[in-house]
């Protein structure tokens, strides 16, 4: 995940438009778009502002999303005595994540029916 698909993420967290980012920014709605395009990179000097707008620190204009997921392996017993199964727990912070990850296992059981 690029720093586009995160800034596309964190503006549709906050329901701003991309004219509401570029306006605070002082530049073109283009501009911003084609950094969430990734078509151009980030002008250094906008870095800190995107960060402060988004309420977020600069460290998570860069981070892969992927990062945001938990794991925990559980075991557990069924009630009438019958074998043990595994489960595992995602905890999702990112609802984009969640849906990706949603939608890939929906892909990966439908896979294993055929």
């Amino acid at each position: 995940m690029g720093v586009g698909t995160n800034l596309k993420r964190l503006r549709s967290k906050t329901k701003f438009s991309q004219q509401d980012i570029a306006d605070k920014l002082n530049i073109d709605r283009v501009t911003y778009a084609n950094w969430e395009s990734e078509m151009f990179d980030v002008k250094s000097q906008y870095i800190p502002k995107l960060a402060e707008i988004f309420e977020v620190e600069l460290k998570e204009l860069f981070e892969d999303g992927i990062k945001n997921i938990n794991t925990t392996d559980n075991t557990f017993e069924n009630k009438d005595d019958s074998t043990s199964g595994n489960i595992i727990v995602f905890n999702l912070s990112d609802k984009d994540v969640a849906e990706k990850l949603s939608s890939q296992f929906a892909e990966l059981i439908k896979n294993i029916k055929k």
